[in-house]
């Protein structure tokens, strides 16, 4: 079997945490006869849990016929120092374990580094070089723009200008990049890198994998993993909102949509999540007398596709002002909302738009409550046939983001890179 490596330092098993999309590669690959490894790192991200390696460099594990390697990093909370430092700490053990993890198992015929940050695609380019074999750079999240776009370090900055030198030093030593979004590969237009601008990236060798869903585990989950309920399970129309709560997610925003809706009897706002926010929103609701709002607090993840099923429109609440959006958007919660097969509201307005694409919801070209619940309206109001509809593009544009297509169409990077 050909041999492929991945690295992405917060990759999860089932068994270790949600980030599941390279798990789900590997299983499909597989299936293709490239036997798929992946490096992720030993402390788990968000979750303050660790993997054990008994005091060495890495720890081999194999889940469901997947090899993973836990690389040995420094602690870290927050954003501060010391998450900067388990960045390094996850770079520098990749450079130190990668020829001794060869020589015992073999050595790979394609690396990929996914970029949650940068230096692990960095170190994919590094360690291909050493092993001779092409690299494919994964932006998951464009970096520094994510950095600039919230304002921690400007652009014309010098340590932003070395960032985006970096930048673009990994899309010129790649052999194939995979944005997440369909509109990333603008923003190396948009810096003039591509050779029509008189730079040196080939924008042939870009390609667009999203995030998505594995639609069996979905639809098992559905069934198998019900949340006894009764509000799930009431004649209600019933408005969902699932995530954390915590003031990035803007949830209070939905409590001053209900304040508007509060003469519609038949409306009811289901937000489930928890976060640092959530008892002051709780207390919101008693204070104002939101007799429409329920919180059901934090739930495990098993749960949510049985109680995003039994909604009657899901609510993606992002905030407009925190991320460029103009690119598109590749949040598993997005492709999660459209397995279930119910209509979406989406409270900004994207480039890209999956869901104008799929005409499967509705979105917002100004976040307020106002407009939020005169879209929720034109949902609980539309002909049944109509809302049937929508409902039904949901679930069908689905099957586009299933993990099966998107390894298919990785495939064919793959496939790519080993023929130059």
């Amino acid at each position: 079997m050909r041999r492929f490596w991945i690295f992405n330092h917060y990759a999860t098993t089932p068994l270790t945490g949600p980030l599941l999309r390279h798990f789900y590669f590997a299983e499909y690959l597989k299936e293709k006869g490239i036997e798929t490894t992946v490096f992720a790192a030993n402390e788990l991200h968000q979750t303050g849990g660790c993997v054990d390696t008994y005091g060495k460099p890495y720890l081999r594990t194999e889940e469901e016929g997947v090899p993973f390697v836990f690389v040995k990093t420094s602690k870290y909370q927050g954003n501060g120092l010391s998450r900067v430092k388990n960045m390094i700490s996850f770079f520098t053990g990749l450079m130190k374990i990668s020829r001794k993890y060869a020589k015992e198992y073999g050595k790979p015929d394609v690396i990929m580094g996914s970029s949650a940050h940068p230096l692990t695609s960095i170190a994919g380019i590094l360690i291909a070089r050493r092993f001779h074999v092409p690299a494919i750079v994964e932006v998951r999240d464009l970096w520094p723009e994510a950095i600039f776009s919230v304002g921690k370090v400007k652009m014309n900055s010098l340590p932003g200008r070395m960032l985006s030198a970096g930048e673009k030093w990994m899309y010129v030593h790649a052999d194939a990049i995979v944005f997440t979004k369909e509109g990333d590969v603008d923003h190396i237009k948009e810096m003039g890198w591509d050779t029509a601008h008189g730079g040196k990236i080939d924008l042939k060798k870009c390609h667009y994998v999203n995030n998505g869903v594995k639609l069996s585990d979905y639809y098992e989950s559905i069934e198998k993993n019900v949340l006894d309920d009764p509000d799930l399970t009431s004649d209600t129309f019933k408005v969902v909102y699932t995530g954390t709560v915590r003031p990035v997610n803007n949830v209070g925003n939905l409590l001053d949509t209900a304040k508007l809706l509060k003469d519609k009897k038949d409306i009811q706002f289901l937000i489930f999540g928890g976060g640092s926010e959530l008892e002051k929103l709780q207390q919101r609701v008693k204070d104002e007398h939101i007799d429409n709002v329920i919180f059901k607090g934090f739930v495990e993840k098993k749960y949510i596709p049985y109680i995003l099923s039994r909604s009657s429109v899901n609510v993606l609440n992002y905030s407009q002002s925190n991320y460029n959006w103009s690119r598109g958007n590749s949040s598993n919660k997005l492709f999660e909302y459209m397995a279930s097969g119910k209509p979406i509201i989406s409270t900004v307005k994207m480039g890209y738009c999956i869901l104008d694409k799929y005409q499967c919801g509705l979105s917002l070209e100004e976040c307020t409550p106002q407009a939020l619940a005169e879209q929720i309206l034109k949902i609980h109001d539309m002909p049944a046939e109509t809302y049937a509809q929508m409902a039904h593009n949901a679930q069908e544009g689905a099957k586009d983001f299933d993990f099966s297509v998107l390894t298919e169409r990785l495939y064919h990077v793959i496939e790519s890179v080993e023929q130059k």
